[in-house]
């Protein structure tokens, strides 16, 4: 295979977040309810907070910052390890931060 692929990557922590909530359920929480009533329904009274979408959720996660590097396409099966290699070149890595995620691969022609 001929080309390039550049792939991003983020590194990871044992103190990280990441975690999902069901709107629903954030909506049912009384301080988050009345805050987005005071915010958004300021001096109105009989003020409900309704999704339609029951299923949807928000995920509250640490963010982030980004790295990316290029490989050849031959590469592709060890994208990851070839990240982790990456990551401990440019010296990511610290005490609690050990594992690398990866964001996107893209192909270049």
């Amino acid at each position: 295979m001929e080309g390039n692929i550049v792939v991003t990557y983020k590194i990871l922590c044992e103190s990280d977040l990441n975690t999902s909530i069901k709107l629903q359920e954030l909506l049912l929480n009384e301080k988050i309810s009345k805050a987005i009533k005071s915010e958004f329904a300021k001096g109105l009274r009989n003020i409900e907070l309704v999704t339609e979408n029951k299923d949807a959720t928000l995920v509250v996660e640490t963010a982030k910052e980004l790295y990316s590097f290029e490989v050849l396409k031959d590469d592709f099966a060890d994208i990851l390890v070839l990240a982790e290699e990456n990551a401990v070149s440019r010296k990511l890595f610290k005490k609690d931060c050990s594992r690398v995620e990866l964001v996107d691969i893209e192909t270049l022609t």
